[in-house]
């Protein structure tokens, strides 16, 4: 597969089916919501019980705002509820608004599996924006398949999955982890790595693909593999044994607020990111916020979207995104992926004409945003979304260098051969 993809071809709208959805819609703007849903009856919009009126529809929205991962998870909440009000604003979905039901998992696997259900089962949301870790969705998966749910899971991730009942609004490995390596190998003539991450599924699946990527196609070392529990702060002894290695690049998925210690006592122990190579494929902006800039400084991350992005799309954005929640707010890939969430089931669910399960995932295939703070996005029949591969520097300031970035969008393959 290539790593620089033209425009998306395949299953999708045709340019007919596409212009006359535009047309539809533009008219539907303008009319009223209430003639909307008439246009719409509950009745057959809605033939599975989902919490839809003639003037509402309620999802979920299912995060961690307390423990470890609240320092990541605030801005996916926050980007939610702006798509949302946005939406509202806007009309809403097929004439109806949309009502919220938030829950907390509180940075714990079990409780995420337990909210999920009510969502489902007792508040019967029409769709859920939720999860951050792979440890979460793992949790929540077998609950939405059992109760035929839709979730909208916004994270950048390891891949290996593919469900009927998940649109993946983030990167998979193919388009985050082996681009990314493929870049520092390429940039900075990379020979050996030295891997750190947080002890659950994705991180060491994650460096699992990356090691055998380093190995087997890139023909370099891996000279190190560590991890630490969620909460970890004390990384002293690994960082000793990163100055002993000494390798090119310290490739680092280290999660929530144990980034903090990481980078604060790198720093201290006298590792310059400016000279040192570091490659991060989690610290966005929401994570750097708590780090502080002049910690983390010189590093580099691969993600598909920065705040600093330059184009009509994000300024939008991040303009509606600090009149929500504050100029001293930052935004980082995972928010600007689950600001996609929302939107994304809006149009899906214009498409198919229904809020059904069934027909939600059987329309998702095609759906494009045009929107999108990132720019274009389009979502793929394996229920994951073309989109760019980029890198960019950290700054003092919190924000991120764009320094490199696919010409075109990068096709998701969840099974990439060779590295199951």
């Amino acid at each position: 597969m290539s790593f620089d993809q033209k425009r998306p071809t395949g299953p999708s709208l045709s340019r007919r089916q596409l212009l006359a959805g535009t047309a539809a819609l533009s008219a539907a703007a303008l009319v009223s919501p209430h003639a909307l849903a008439q246009a719409f009856p509950t009745a057959k919009v809605n033939t599975t019980g989902l919490a839809v009126t003639d003037t509402e529809v309620t999802v979920g929205i299912l995060h961690s705002v307390t423990g470890t991962m609240a320092i990541s998870e605030t801005g996916s909440v926050q980007a939610e509820k702006l798509a949302i009000s946005q939406i509202n604003e806007a009309g809403g979905v097929l004439g109806r608004k949309i009502k919220f039901i938030q829950e907390d998992g509180g940075s714990d696997w079990p409780t995420f599996a337990e909210k999920a259900k009510k969502l489902l089962v007792q508040d019967k949301c029409a769709s859920v924006m939720g999860c951050w870790t792979s440890a979460s969705r793992k949790a929540v998966l077998p609950v939405f398949e059992q109760y035929n749910g839709m979730l909208y899971y916004p994270t950048f991730y390891e891949g290996l999955e593919q469900s009927k009942n998940v649109i993946y609004t983030g990167q998979e490995a193919t388009q985050q982890i082996i681009a990314g390596l493929d870049w520092v190998t390429k940039e900075k003539g990379a020979k050996t790595f030295y891997l750190l991450g947080s002890d659950y599924i994705w991180p060491r699946t994650s460096n699992k693909i990356a090691r055998k990527h380093i190995e087997n196609h890139l023909k370099t070392k891996v000279v190190g593999e560590e991890y630490f529990p969620l909460g970890h702060t004390q990384f002293n002894s690994v960082i000793n044994k990163i100055k002993l290695t000494k390798p090119d690049v310290i490739y680092a998925i280290i999660v929530g607020g144990s980034n903090v210690a990481f980078y604060k006592q790198l720093k201290a122990a006298g590792i310059d990111l400016s000279q040192q190579t570091l490659l991060t494929i989690s610290v966005t902006e929401d994570e750097i916020d708590g780090i502080g800039g002049e910690n983390i400084a010189g590093a580099f991350a691969c993600m598909k979207y920065f705040q600093s992005l330059k184009n009509p799309n994000n300024e939008k954005f991040v303009a509606a995104f600090h009149k929500m929640w504050g100029d001293k707010t930052v935004i980082g890939d995972v928010t600007q992926a689950a600001y996609l969430g929302p939107w994304l089931w809006k149009l899906t669910v214009e498409k198919a004409g229904s809020f059904d399960i069934d027909k939600i995932a059987a329309a998702s295939p095609g759906v494009e945003f045009t929107g999108a703070p990132e720019g274009y996005v389009k979502i793929h029949e394996n229920h994951h979304l073309w989109s760019k591969t980029r890198v960019g520097r950290a700054r003092t300031d919190g924000q991120y260098d764009l320094i490199y970035e696919t010409a075109n969008l990068v096709e998701p393959d969840p099974f990439p051969k060779g590295y199951q």
